[in-house]
């Protein structure tokens, strides 16, 4: 049997859905089916030697309905791209595709991710289709090996080195055609009053091997122009190739005799403009490199081999090898490779470079270890539970990279202009050209200004501004135990200004714990013994924290004569002959206990927002125990972070409100909605956002699921079940509350950076396009020379990436 799940086109209604279902459950071999009318999605179980996929299509055809394979995401490593033109220019070429439902191009990362019907089109048709418009598409795989790391090291050594070539021939082309003017000596045989050909000649012989060098524009540049999808190498192309062939008319002209010639040579512009772009390229290679190193630092810290137990003997055997349920050792001061729990052996775990907690975590027979943290101190066997792509580390960095991936919304305006930007800055080249030239110009003056335009956009800077930011920030969130899903998420946390905390295990450990023990009769360590005593034989959380209490504080057990649980009220027992009963005040009173004053000592301490046990020893109150769900130490210190950042405190919870109000007292929360079932929290969360709330849940249980998935932005802890960490936008690897405000605090920070990078990237064009058309020479000022347009276009691009990478420097917030 197999399960498929189609999209099912035509419902309107519920009977619609009964349609569908009847006609799949008529066929033979289909087991089940079931069609969901919200998500307009049919899943179905047939057998596959009884029928197939197309025959249950055809008849959900016939039907009067439309079933669809449901749309499948990938995605693909995209080569050939030098600028955000070239990211808009394979979005549209997928777009175009049948069976594509989104496209979207991350320029920083070079990973394109594709939303389609695997029905309509097939993988090798977006591949072709992008190996056509000039890029070539990899599957991620292939695009991760070794082979593609090192081509990627490759690149950057090949910049730098045409960037050396091009120098040693651009500096002296540079002293050849401009030394003279500054009154630099000149040999007699290159000086243009003697010898005016040597002197184009010397020129264009030294420009050859700087324009060879920089074929890569052209190749790419006149590529993107013939498929219609211009970019940033167009227009350094066409810039450059005017310079050179128009350099080269004005060389005929002089080796005709028209020596004046020699003024409008354009040689030394073309090639420095291919030299300093190149020396952009190099940089700005070097700083994307940067942007992802927080991925690398995560992909490094698992350890390579793994020591498994095989036949009673030690093999150590690549990581990739271990299976689950395998046996492993990890000595002092190695790296556990993979997830599992501890079978054998006692030690302190440092997990500092998955969750940032800096303390090592003490770990016995029992606990749960964590792939790529450190053994300190002890000898373990563990067996291994996740393996491969299911371990934390991996996960973590999946996480990573699906948001370093995304785009945020900020970007769609970035990402709108780009699309249009280059097919624009060679109109206005021309038009600014054409212009000047037809007001009286000459046509060197005319070459300037078309050249500059070209030279001086930049696509890049645009495209850069927001990824860059995000990957930089979502990578330092890794690095502070803070995953963050999706450059959305990235973007929304910073407009936060509800936070609902659930109570138990967010703002409280989770955990009862003994706070108080008021004796009223009998020596406390010997009422101590006996409650621990009689409690042990329970299964009650809070009789758990007695024992607990007693094992912490080296108090001895008693053996017990007799136990037997009272459901609803607690216990009876009996130890050296004495009665006792362990309970609520109920259980005291239908026993004939003479409460003297612990009824206003438990009513007391339930205002506290504590639970009162009270014992009593062959009829007489003995003591009263009081338990309670404490709350965190970084509980109250975060709150009060939040507050500082203008942002309202809501706690929710199922408890008594007496109980939660004294809780949300001790933490300073500002409001309590209390005595909620776990299906309504989400209706609360809703509640808010209906008066124009922008609200964050922060929850650890699957009681919390809906609620992360109602809200804004969705915060799980990460000591928390599956389902909520799935829920929620963002993780805490750490149970410590003082990463809420940290995950707000590198949301407003990444926005910050995304929008100075979008100020200047849009700042820099609107002022350098206009000058490099002219408009600051025709009210008395200078021309823009094509060089100082190379130079500060790929300053541009660097600019924004270093400004992304400031982003490093940002701190987490600390208790």
């Amino acid at each position: 049997m197999v399960t498929k799940t189609l999209k099912i086109e035509g419902m309107t209604c519920a009977a619609c859905v009964k349609a569908v279902e009847r006609i799949c459950k008529k066929l033979n071999g289909v087991e089940k089916a079931s069609v969901n009318i919200a998500t307009e999605k049919l899943t179905i179980t047939f057998d596959e030697s009884n029928i197939s996929l197309e025959v249950i299509k055809s008849a959900i055809d016939k039907g009067g309905y439309k079933a669809n394979d449901e749309n499948i995401k990938k995605e693909f490593k995209i080569e050939g791209m030098t600028c955000a033109a070239c990211a808009k220019a394979v979005e549209r070429i997928c777009r175009k595709l049948d069976g594509v439902e989104e496209a979207s191009v991350n320029i920083a990362t070079e990973k394109l991710t594709i939303t389609f019907n695997p029905s309509v089109t097939r993988v090798s048709d977006i591949k072709n289709a992008i190996n056509k418009g000039g890029y070539k598409a990899l599957n991620i795989d292939d695009a991760n090996s070794s082979n593609n790391s090192d081509k990627k090291f490759d690149e950057m050594k090949g910049l730098w080195r045409r960037f050396i070539i091009s120098l040693i021939f651009t500096i002296p082309l540079l002293y050849v055609s401009m030394g003279h003017m500054i009154g630099l000596p000149i040999p007699t045989f290159l000086n243009p009053s003697y010898n005016a050909l040597n002197f184009a000649l010397a020129q264009l012989i030294l420009t050859i091997p700087v324009v060879y060098e920089g074929r890569n524009f052209f190749k790419i540049g006149f590529k993107a122009l013939i498929t219609k999808n211009p970019n940033m190498d167009s227009l350094i192309s066409i810039g450059a190739l005017a310079a050179v062939f128009y350099g080269i008319f004005a060389l005929i002209q002089i080796s005709k005799g028209n020596n004046h010639y020699t003024h409008e040579l354009y040689f030394e512009s073309a090639a420095t403009i291919l030299t300093l772009i190149t020396l952009g390229k190099y940089l700005e290679s070097i700083t994307k490199g940067k942007t992802s190193e927080a991925i690398k630092k995560l992909m490094n810290l698992a350890p390579k081999m793994a020591t498994v137990i095989k036949d009673d003997k030690e093999i150590l055997i690549q990581l990739d090898e271990v299976m689950t349920n395998d046996i492993l050792v990890v000595k002092p001061g190695e790296k556990l490779p993979v997830d599992g729990v501890i079978i054998e052996g006692e030690t302190s775990i440092d997990e500092s470079m998955l969750t940032g907690e800096s303390m090592p975590v003490d770990k016995s027979i029992g606990s749960n270890v964590i792939g790529a943290s450190i053994n300190k101190n002890g000898y373990i066997k563990y067996k291994a539970t996740k393996v491969g792509n299911d371990t934390a580390l991996a996960q973590i960095i999946k996480l990573v990279e699906d948001a370093q991936g995304s785009k945020a919304p900020i970007a769609k305006l970035a990402d709108i202009i780009s699309g249009y930007f280059v097919p624009i800055v060679i109109s206005l080249a021309i038009i600014s050209s054409l212009a000047w030239y037809i007001s009286g110009k000459d046509v060197v003056f005319s070459l300037t200004i078309f050249i500059s335009v070209l030279v001086i956009a930049c696509p890049c800077a645009l495209g850069l501004a927001t990824p860059t930011a995000i990957m930089v920030g979502t990578g330092k969130g890794a690095e502070n135990g803070v995953l963050i899903k999706s450059g959305e998420a990235l973007e929304t946390t910073h407009k936060i200004n509800t936070i609902i905390f659930d109570k138990t295990g967010t703002i409280t450990e989770g955990k009862p714990k003994v706070t108080d023990i008021i004796t009223i009769s009998g020596d406390k360590e010997t009422i101590l013994s006996m409650a621990a005593s009689c409690e042990k034989a329970s299964e009650h959380p809070l009789g758990e924290a007695i024992v607990n209490y007693a094992k912490d504080n080296n108090i001895d057990f008693k053996p017990v004569e007799y136990f037997k649980s009272i459901s609803g009220k607690g216990i009876e027992a009996f130890i050296e002959n004495k009665k006792i009963f362990i309970g609520n005040s109920r259980l005291m009173i239908e026993n004939n206990i003479h409460m003297k004053d612990g009824d206003v000592i438990g009513e007391n301490l339930s205002k506290e927002g504590k639970t009162p046990m009270f014992m009593s020893v062959d009829g007489q109150l003995s003591c009263i125990i009081a338990v309670a769900d404490t709350v965190k130490l970084s509980s109250s210190k975060a709150i009060d972070v939040l507050h500082s950042m203008g942002i309202s405190v809501i706690m929710i919870t199922g408890d008594n409100y007496n109980t939660a109000k004294a809780i949300a007292n001790q933490v300073n929360i500002d409001n309590v909605i209390a005595e909620v079932l776990p299906e309504n929290k989400a209706e609360e969360v809703k509640k808010l956002q209906q008066k124009g709330k922008v609200v964050a849940m922060v929850g650890d249980g699957i009681n919390d699921a809906p609620a992360l998935a109602a809200s804004d932005i969705g915060i799980a802890i990460g000591s928390g079940t599956d389902i909520a960490i799935e829920s929620a936008d963002i993780v805490l690897m750490r149970s410590d509350l003082m990463d809420v405000p940290t995950a707000i605090n590198l949301s407003k920070k990444t926005i910050l950076n995304i929008k100075e990078n979008l100020f200047w990237a849009f700042g820099y064009n609107s002022l350098g396009i206009p000058v490099a058309m002219g408009i600051w020479y025709a009210f008395g000022g200078k021309l823009l020379n094509p060089m100082i347009a190379a130079l500060a276009m790929s300053f541009s691009s660097v600019s924004v990436l270093l400004n992304a990478l400031r982003l490093k420097g940002f701190k987490a917030f600390k208790y």
